[in-house]
């Protein structure tokens, strides 16, 4: 559970470090353009990295590569928020007040929980709720500011209708998440940043200088690759409604280094929002979810250790080393301890 929640928190970090640093870009380089290099930045980077893992991983630390089930989930969120999430945005922040749109960002956490909880049955609590709300909070008082009233224009309804798409995207990426990280976030990478680049050439916007490019896939590759490969990691041990709820305080931290590093100033409303988000974090943190479960016998393949879940037999020559990735079964098998809804307690409550 602890790593699950450092992942995410880190997963925060590095994507609300990058937007100090990409609105750098942004007066400079169309916005359509500027998302395809950042995505194309994050894939390009990624797929580098797993080609040299490839040619030096072990027979015990195999690529856990998505099965066939889990290849249609992937896709699925690729489309949707790798494809159609971002041409949507696009669409509301040509038609809607860029503070708005900041504001009507806050609801992807918000559609990432409900979504969770109710259509796909993650557990929550009256206390993670509380969290949640408290997180969101946060970034609403972050996002809030003069010009920030907007009508509820076709445009705010294009971007509420992005998040809508990105959290459905999380959800559907959870059911792969047991596939390797560094494969699942390089295939949205490519596939958004291919997108956005197509869209930006029939826009008509050019490409900026070498040195704008190479920027951008620096930025991309660490505020959006990096980021989204521990988002999995995180999402593979918290669920999704609780990854997201601990991603959305990256504003808070894009906030932050603006003041550090920018010189921004520090405002009540950065005061505010941080203690309402610590407030939330602290909850998600302090939470004990403990009962007695069932888990069915199933077989899959993911990055391990020998837990109390992984009690198995290996048949092939084993050094030792963990974690490692091989094909592996879990019995039936009933137990109480302290859970988060992971790859392993996808369980119903009564």
């Amino acid at each position: 559970m602890r790593r699950g929640i450092l992942y995410a928190r880190l997963a925060a970090a590095l994507f609300g470090a990058s937007t100090p640093f990409a609105k750098a870009l942004s007066g400079s380089v169309h916005p359509v353009v500027l998302a395809g290099l950042l995505y194309a930045g994050s894939g390009v980077g990624l797929a580098i990295v797993q080609l040299l893992r490839m040619s030096i991983a072990a027979d015990a630390q195999r690529i856990a590569w998505p099965a066939r089930r889990e290849w249609g989930w992937l896709a699925a969120a690729i489309v949707v928020g790798g494809v159609v999430g971002p041409v949507l945005l696009m669409a509301g922040l040509a038609k809607t007040a860029a503070s708005t749109a900041a504001l009507l960002l806050n609801l992807e956490a918000v559609l990432t929980a409900l979504l969770a909880w109710f259509l796909f049955r993650e557990s929550f609590d009256r206390r993670i709720a509380i969290g949640m709300a408290a997180i969101v909070a946060g970034g609403v008082v972050l996002s809030a500011g003069p010009g920030t009233r907007g009508d509820a224009s076709g445009g705010a309804l294009l971007v509420a209708a992005a998040c809508l798409c990105w959290a459905i995207d999380n959800n559907l990426t959870r059911k792969a998440a047991t596939s390797d990280a560094i494969v699942v976030a390089g295939c949205k990478g490519l596939a958004a940043g291919a997108t956005n680049l197509v869209i930006g050439a029939g826009l008509g916007a050019a490409l900026p200088d070498v040195a704008s490019i190479a920027e951008a896939a620096a930025i991309g590759f660490l505020g959006y690759g990096l980021s989204l490969v521990l988002f999995v990691l995180a999402l593979r041990h918290l669920g999704a409604a609780r990854t997201g709820a601990y991603f959305a305080i990256a504003p808070f931290v894009g906030g932050a280094l603006a003041v550090a590093f920018l010189g921004d100033r520090v405002t009540a409303q950065l005061v505010v929002a941080g203690a309402l988000m610590a407030i939330g974090v602290w909850l998600h943190v302090s939470e004990r979810h403990e009962h007695e479960h069932a888990h069915e016998a199933m077989t899959h393949t993911h990055a391990h250790r020998h837990d109390a879940h992984h009690r198995h037999p290996h048949d092939f020559p084993w050094d030792g080393t963990e974690p490692h990735t091989h094909p592996h079964g879990h019995d039936a098998l009933v137990h109480a301890h302290p859970h988060f809804p992971d790859v392993h307690h996808r369980h119903r409550h009564g």
